[in-house]
């Protein structure tokens, strides 16, 4: 029952995300919604990790089942990307390079953020 209600919970914040995708006119999909709505409640506490926590660690474990359709559909459209290989070749490694500074951006300022939290603590 707990993982049922974990899942619940994920599946409304992810229901949100899609509420949101419908109000805001920004061309950011739903899923990205779903996940900053989910952040935030868990960073400001509303949320606490525990009630999602086994449940997230199920989906991140069975994420890779979820990119055997896409890698068939990209094998499907073989025909169709050979003409323009090259282009795909750039726009694949630009992005792949954009997303992980990003991302290491973004980690290194949620570990400092962290990190001053600790030290505030302790120093009062």
């Amino acid at each position: 029952m707990k993982y049922l209600r974990q899942f619940m919970i994920i599946l409304l914040v992810s229901f949100w995300g899609e509420l949101l995708k419908y109000v805001i006119p920004l061309p950011v999909p739903a899923s990205i919604y779903g996940l900053v709505i989910l952040f935030i409640l868990l960073e400001t506490g509303i949320l606490k990790l525990n009630a999602v926590k086994e449940t997230s660690v199920f989906l991140i474990e069975i994420m890779p089942l979820m990119f055997i359709p896409a890698g068939v559909g990209l094998m499907e459209s073989w025909g169709d990307l050979n003409s323009m290989l090259l282009e795909v070749v750039v726009i694949i490694l630009v992005s792949t390079v954009l997303v992980m500074g990003v991302s290491g951006k973004v980690t290194e300022l949620v570990l400092k953020r962290s990190a001053n939290k600790k030290g505030e603590t302790k120093d009062e």
